[in-house]
């Protein structure tokens, strides 16, 4: 099964496939976390979400990272709103490793980031860009911001 067709759930219990919150559009996968050091770069992701047509980002919130991301569905969506100003569609809390890994994760972790790592996600804000047709382009890791160059050429070259 491709990654387009992949069933997901969003962060308002609705069911979808990952494809229609891509919409055939390049796309940054990014697992997040609210109570993280790397928090802040959702201004960055947003900024993105917001200013490069033809690029959709989607947050994956996952606890599985020193417990970063405690609250509900409700707690963080207010968070990511109110303190961001997010707009981009985030999913449901979901496994990224382990045992219940999303199928989403099972796919992405396969890939390695500009480091070699490939396999188990490290830390909250791992990113990974996949092109309109749900190929994977890169990997990037927590410490990569949103604006860094490389991912920001990464991004211009698969939207054009």
């Amino acid at each position: 099964m491709s990654l387009p067709d992949l069933e997901v759930e969003t962060l308002h219990d609705e069911r979808t496939t990952f494809g229609a919150l891509m919409g055939e559009r390049a796309t940054l996968v990014v697992n997040v976390a609210s109570k993280c050091g790397f928090t802040n770069q959702y201004a960055g992701l947003e900024k993105l979400h917001a200013e490069k047509d033809g690029l959709a980002v989607v947050g994956v919130p996952s606890n599985q990272f020193g417990g970063q991301e405690p609250g509900s569905a409700e707690e963080i969506a207010e968070f990511c709103s109110t303190t961001y100003g997010v707009s981009f569609p985030l999913l449901a809390k979901t496994d990224v490793n382990g045992a219940d890994r999303h199928p989403l994760f099972e796919d992405l972790t396969t890939y390695a980031d500009e480091d070699g790592h490939a396999g188990d996600v490290r830390w909250n804000f791992e990113k990974w860009l996949l092109s309109g047709d749900g190929k994977v382009i890169g990997r990037f890791g927590t410490g990569t911001k949103p604006e860094d160059p490389n991912l920001v050429a990464a991004i211009d070259a698969a939207i054009n």
